[in-house]
């Protein structure tokens, strides 16, 4: 029997995300999509009968967003929320606000999937003259966050994200889990697989094959040790979810008419 669970899921579909464009640090509220899918995760997660403690979300709206339309559906709005840059998306550096059909065409599908998926191949660094990166480091809930706005991420590998994460995972986190506490972390793909590839010990080269759907909540459970009594369960409708699984990892290949 499980002496810790924990949900865990990607937020649901974001603008950029309907459009696939990297979207990273940039701030994008939830498409109409989206919107369903965090209600549907809701809906679900409350017929399962979870009843959570404490929500831990990004700072940025597509994650909050999710977490709040989650509770809501739960009737259970009152639960904290808290929230951290350190559960952001992965910063994708020069790649931002690029398309991710249109890269794998210029660059190819598997230097996409590398950008994407690999473990420690980190993108060009954003620069002053991007066209995002005044937004970005503009934003005033970078200013008071625990790190200076010059120690922030310019681009960022998966072992980047994983480096950034585990602090919060252990100081935050993991004793509020030891607690007793019933958690949501309502986060994004690449800190959601981060985290993943921690407590379950996947390997460097296995996480390449690691792909999360948007609005899918993943339980866990662990031991009194924080392992993994089994691997990680996607929760819902199994062929729906291979299906959103797909359309993920085929965002970053070629569109047919194009090959």
């Amino acid at each position: 029997m499980a002496k810790y669970r924990l949900v865990l899921l990607r937020h649901g579909e974001g603008a950029w995300t309907k459009e696939n464009r990297f979207c990273s640090w940039v701030d994008q509220k939830l498409s109409s999509d989206g919107i369903k899918e965090a209600q549907n995760c809701g809906k679900h997660l409350k017929a399962l009968g979870f009843e959570f403690d404490l929500v831990f979300t990004s700072v940025l709206s597509r994650s909050i967003q999710t977490a709040w339309l989650i509770l809501q559906e739960m009737g259970q709005e009152w639960v904290p929320i808290q929230s951290s840059w350190r559960l952001n998306e992965r910063h994708y550096g020069a790649l931002i606000g690029l398309n991710r059909a249109e890269m794998a065409l210029n660059h190819g599908e598997e230097q996409v999937k590398l950008w994407r998926r690999s473990y420690d191949v980190t993108p060009p660094p954003i620069s002053e003259s991007h066209p995002y990166y005044a937004e970005i480091y503009n934003d005033r809930r970078y200013k008071c966050s625990d790190v200076s706005q010059e120690n922030l991420p310019k681009a960022e590998s998966l072992k980047d994200v994983l480096d950034r994460l585990l602090p919060y995972w252990n100081e935050k986190i993991v004793p509020e889990l030891k607690s007793g506490k019933m958690i949501l972390i309502s986060a994004h793909g690449n800190s959601s697989r981060a985290l993943l590839k921690h407590v379950e010990g996947i390997s460097d080269e296995d996480i390449i094959n690691v792909t999360l759907p948007t609005g899918v909540p993943i339980l866990l459970e662990l031991d009194e040790n924080l392992h993994p009594l089994g691997p990680h369960q996607f929760l819902g409708d199994q062929e729906a979810i291979q299906a959103a699984i797909k359309k993920v990892e085929d965002q970053g290949k070629v569109k047919s008419a194009e090959k």
